[in-house]
């Protein structure tokens, strides 16, 4: 199997059929296309490039719509019988009609969250932070947690003074809102700046020890600086939730509701009609249950269970399994673990010392007996396991672990877990001898373009020029390896923009300029492949979705340019015009001429 999932890896039907159960689906009994069509469309796409991302027709002009499947896909010509007097014909003027992107790793109510407290990451130093949260305190009542998220101390324009470790001390941040709790995410995710109020509120103190798997992080005398890494920032975090916890239930639910209405609204200006979300609980995914009996889900979910014990999912993952069927818009077939941390917050796990921090080779975030443990109930119960490795050594013990799973059960064809499609989350730092073992294994890689030329800049203090150039975004050396690779933003971690982690898959540039190893680049039609059918095949689903094909779902997305032939520099200001799931537009460009009859 190589790299790119298309049609070989979907049941083979003709088109008629295919056409045919599509009208079915919708509710009529004609056949697909033809002068002999009796039901019309709903809508019509038509007079641009359809990028179908399908094997057996990878080209065409015009796309049918009926009810939320595709009816049709040729020619102008062909499609024209589908055009009734009721169906809306939309002019595609040349745009690109693409599938609708898939994000393969993110964060949805995170995400919506992260629209609703401090944006830090645009702030280019330490004193703009402290400025934005000074400002917020004079707005805020006395006692409120003020909370933001997105800094990043490598992108920061100058080191703060003083600091330890790169990272910033709290005391001018605790000046600047002495009557108020503060916590403050990095863009990561994996580590947390507190100021001395939220520190006393969560007892951290200079005899505090921290958690299994976290830091916290100390001056020459032992005082707390305000960085908490890793696990230790839950010391913080779970003041935070019980203080929130004690709102109203309105309040909650509708604050809730809120998150989804702007989640929703980001991924569909984005193009994104359906989302990998990369950790939920029983509790938020029976909320996203309610939500779609309602129809108010905004996109297709595919949810990962996270933050449960291996007893707790003994007990509730057969009550919880869910497979997408036609045109559902929540699926729950998958675990989400996590081995180690971040590169950036020298949280990842390595095989050895991180080169600006020599004393460290990261951190273990949850045992490997753990993980061991998840893995057999993930076999036992029907499961996808997806787990979060960054770092070299945190890649080959989940390897490790993978291969000790898949020993227990007969071997698949393409891999001894091709049927399983187990996923590691990341698979940002690879050892040589790791990068050969995701293949025979079947293993999908589930990456983030964008991570590469966000961080490529840094990546070689962290790990050395060596590590870098032999193991950090092996893209080129995974597909040719018959890897399966899966694309996605990590959003909130990154803007949840498909375009942006497009263009960084086939550049690899850095906001300087320079390439980051280039020679690991993906070619246009790898990268789109995974952003859809890839992602689509990553959560069992591409039978259903990912590719332009008579009987798939009607989720597409219409670009402005044509990212798979304009001048590389031009791919950046590629904008979503359309954005339609199920067969329902559900976000236009403002700015978008529309030209329609």
């Amino acid at each position: 199997m190589k790299g790119n999932v298309m049609s070989s890896l979907r049941p083979r039907f003709s088109r008629a059929a295919l056409g045919a159960l599509a009208i079915l689906l919708a509710g009529g009994c004609v056949p697909a296309a033809g002068p002999g069509v009796a039901e019309k469309a709903d809508i019509v796409l038509r007079g641009g490039r359809v990028a179908t991302v399908d094997e057996d027709l990878p080209a065409a002009q015009a796309v049918a719509i009926r009810g939320a499947w595709i009816a049709a896909v040729g020619s102008d010509a062909e499609v024209a019988p589908w055009i009734g007097p009721d169906t809306r014909v939309i002019e595609l003027d040349g745009r690109l009609l693409t599938p609708g992107f898939i994000e393969g790793h993110g964060h949805f109510l995170a995400l919506g969250d992260a629209e609703l407290i401090l944006d830090l990451t645009q702030a280019s130093t330490w004193e703009d932070i402290v400025a934005m949260v000074a400002a917020a305190a004079a707005q805020t009542a006395p006692g409120e947690w003020i909370r933001g998220r997105g800094w990043h101390q490598e992108k920061w324009t100058e080191e703060p003074v003083p600091q330890v470790e790169g990272n910033p001390v709290h005391a001018s941040l605790s000046a600047a809102s002495p009557d108020h709790p503060v916590v403050l995410e990095h863009a990561s995710g994996h580590a947390s700046f507190a100021n001395a109020n939220a520190m006393a509120l969560a007892g951290i103190g200079p005899d505090t020890a921290p958690p299994p798997g976290g830091e916290i992080v100390r001056d020459a005398s032992g005082a707390p600086t305000g960085l908490l890494r890793e696990t230790a920032q839950n010391l913080v975090w779970e003041v935070v939730a019980a203080a929130r916890a004690e709102r109203d239930p309105e309040a909650i639910e509708a604050e809730a509701r809120r998150m989804v209405e702007l989640a929703g609204a980001e991924a569909l200006a984005h193009g994104v009609t359906s989302f990998h979300d990369a950790g939920v609980s029983f509790e938020a995914i029976d909320f996203f249950r309610r939500l779609e009996e309602e129809g108010a889900l905004p996109v297709r979910l595919y949810a990962m269970v996270r933050s449960a014990s291996n007893d707790d999912l003994a007990r509730r993952l057969d009550a919880y399994r869910s497979v997408a069927v036609g045109n559902d818009f929540l699926a729950v077939r998958a675990i989400k673990r996590q081995i180690d941390g971040a590169l950036g917050s020298h949280g990842a796990w390595l095989l050895e010392p991180y080169a600006d921090l020599p004393e460290s080779v990261g951190l273990v975030l949850e045992p490997e007996d753990e993980i061991r443990e998840t893995a057999r109930l993930a076999i036992e119960h029907g499961y996808q396991l997806n787990t979060h490795a960054i770092g070299d050594r945190a890649n080959r013990v989940v390897l490790d672990i993978y291969e000790e799973a898949f020993a227990t059960r007969p071997s698949a064809p393409g891999g001894a877990g091709a049927d399983l499609r187990w996923r590691v989350e990341h698979a940002q730092h690879l050892d040589p001898a790791d990068l050969r073992r995701f293949g025979p294994l079947g293993v999908i890689a589930s990456m983030q373009g964008v991570h590469c030329t966000s961080d490529g800049s840094w990546v070689p203090q962290r790990i050395g020029a060596e590590r870098a150039r032999t193991g950090a975004y092996m893209w080129r050396s995974l597909i040719d390896g018959g890897v399966v690779i899966a694309n996605g933003t990590d959003v909130p971690v990154e803007r949840i923009d498909p375009i942006a982690s497009f263009y960084a898959s086939v550049s690899r540039r850095l906001p300087d300029g320079s390439l980051f190893y280039p020679e690991q680049a993906m070619t246009r039609d790898e990268a789109l492949a995974s952003y859809t059918i890839n992602n689509a095949y990553a959560a069992f689903e591409e039978d259903l979705k990912g590719s332009i094909a008579v009987g798939k779902l009607a989720d597409l997305a219409v670009l402005s340019k044509d990212i798979l032939t304009v001048p590389a520099e031009e791919i950046p200001s590629a904008e979503v015009d359309l954005t339609i799931v199920g067969g329902e537009v559900r976000y236009e460009r403002d700015a978008w001429v529309r030209p329609e009859t």
